[in-house]
């Protein structure tokens, strides 16, 4: 059990979002959780185990520093950190941390592995399966740009929110799932693909900065990408229409799109993305946290 949180007295709005953040910790409490005594009341708090594919959400003295798989963390004013577990990843996640007073602590959070079945999807064009040349460059320049939307994150706190459904719909493709376009293997599905009919609105499932705006990338057609803070990012793929830019800060709820078929898709429906930085991370995993 995590006990003897700090609280935070209420006298301003980042008071709140302290005591919203200490709230969210605790509801770490339902699973398996490390506990690490510092001082006092102070804690390294972190899951005890986690699946492929997870945002992990963890507690550390505030002014600590926290280092996963090489990255340095942002800590938050509260202790807070975040980070993404890939859907390759195996053993156990290692999280080195060094308090405040010096002291060091090493903590390895289990990483539990999933299995991932095998979609066929079939009736995508050609050209996207197997593009020519010029296409295959024109690609590559496209995700460049959305490599480096995701190389960098501020400081906002909507990694935190309880996120919410972007639209209503079935699950028409899951995070993870070994893809076979038109009998070639792809990659591994990257997000959640959701049925809905073309214009239903997309609504921001955590507040956050939109980083890149594009109605027409040849592969994912209309892309929003939005910086929830900390490294943790959202992207919506196939829009039929972009309600946002680039810049734009948007509220939890905020209609930013709506559904379509544009790029490579067989139908209309949205597809939800997740990262952490470059690490693909599954947005069911983070609506059942």
């Amino acid at each position: 059990m995590i006990q003897n949180l700090p609280m935070i007295e209420s006298k301003a709005p980042h008071a709140r979002r302290g005591r919203r953040l200490i709230r969210l910790l605790l509801a770490i409490a339902a699973a398996s959780v490390v506990t690490t005594a510092i001082a006092g009341t102070e804690k390294v708090v972190l899951p005890g185990h986690v699946q492929q594919g997870a945002m992990v959400i963890g507690r550390v003295p505030a002014g600590s520093r926290v280092v996963y798989d090489g990255r340095t963390l942002d800590v938050t004013d509260y202790g807070t950190i975040v980070f993404g577990v890939g859907r390759d990843a195996r053993g156990s996640a290692r999280v080195a941390i060094t308090l405040p007073d010096g002291q060091s602590r090493r903590v390895a959070v289990e990483i539990r592995p999933r299995d991932f079945p095998v979609e066929r999807v079939n009736g995508v064009p050609p050209k996207t399966v197997s593009p020519p040349p010029a296409i295959a460059e024109r690609i590559a320049r496209e995700q460049q740009a959305v490599s480096r939307a995701r190389a960098t994150s501020n400081r906002g706190l909507g990694f935190a929110q309880h996120f919410i459904w972007p639209v209503e719909g079935r699950i028409s493709g899951r995070f993870g799932n070994q893809r076979i376009y038109n009998g070639t293997p792809g990659s591994a599905h990257s997000g959640m693909d959701i049925a809905a009919a073309t214009g239903t609105p997309v609504k921001a499932p955590a507040s956050g900065k939109v980083v890149l705006a594009e109605p027409d990338l040849y592969l994912t057609g209309g892309t929003v990408l939005i910086d929830h803070g900390y490294g943790i990012g959202s992207n919506f793929l196939h829009l039929s229409r972009l309600e946002v830019a680039v810049g734009d800060t948007v509220e939890q709820g905020e209609i930013i799109g709506a559904v379509g078929a544009t790029g490579r898709a067989t139908g209309p429906h949205l597809h939800w993305g997740m990262t952490w930085f470059s690490t693909r991370i599954d947005p069911l995993l983070v609506l059942q946290r």
